[in-house]
C-alpha cells in the first residue's frame, strides 16, 4: 500500500492529539480535589515527588517531572512563600539547590491522600486498562528519553 500524505495528515490518525486531549481531560479531573487544598496540578506533582523523597535537588525534581528549571523555579518560589517547602543551597556546591518539605508541606499529604482514588473514579477505565495505559505511556516516555540521550551524544 502506498503512503498517502493526505490521509496521514488527518487528525484521527495522529497519536499526538488523543494524548494531548486525554492529558488535558485527566488533569482537569484533579481541579475539584486540589482547589480546596489551594494547589495547582503542577504543585501537586511536585509534592508527589517530595512526599516520596524529601530533601532532593531542584535538578532531580526537574528530571522526575520532565520540567525545565525555568518552569519549576517560580513554582517552587510560590510553594516556599506559602510555607510548604524550604530551599537552600548545598553546602558542597552552592550551584545546587535542595528542596525540603516543611511540617505544613508534610501535613498536606494527609489532606491529599484520597486524591488519586477520587480521580481514578473519574477516568472511566477499569483498573486493568488504566494500568496497561500507564505502562504504555511509561514505555513511550522511556523510549523518548533514550532517543534524547542518543541525540545528546552526537
Amino acid at each position: 500500500m502506498e503512503y498517502d500524505h493526505r490521509e496521514a495528515m488527518k487528525l484521527e490518525y495522529q497519536l499526538c492529539f488523543p494524548l494531548y486531549a486525554a492529558s488535558r481531560h485527566i488533569i482537569s479531573q484533579y481541579t475539584p480535589w486540589l482547589k480546596p487544598l489551594g494547589l495547582t496540578y503542577t504543585q501537586y506533582i511536585v509534592f508527589l515527588v517530595l512526599w516520596e523523597k524529601d530533601g532532593i535537588t531542584v535538578g532531580k525534581i526537574c528530571e522526575k517531572l520532565m520540567l525545565d528549571n525555568g518552569t519549576l523555579s517560580p513554582l517552587l518560589k510560590k510553594m516556599e512563600q506559602a510555607g510548604y517547602i524550604k530551599r537552600q543551597r548545598s553546602a558542597q556546591d552552592d550551584r545546587v539547590v535542595l528542596v525540603s518539605l516543611t511540617d505544613e508541606g508534610r501535613s498536606l499529604q494527609e489532606k491529599a491522600k484520597d486524591v488519586p482514588l477520587k480521580v481514578a473514579g473519574c477516568i472511566g477505565l477499569s483498573p486493568e486498562k488504566a494500568f496497561m495505559l500507564r505502562q504504555l505511556l511509561n514505555e513511550l516516555l522511556a523510549n523518548q528519553k533514550k532517543q534524547d540521550t542518543k541525540g545528546e551524544t552526537k
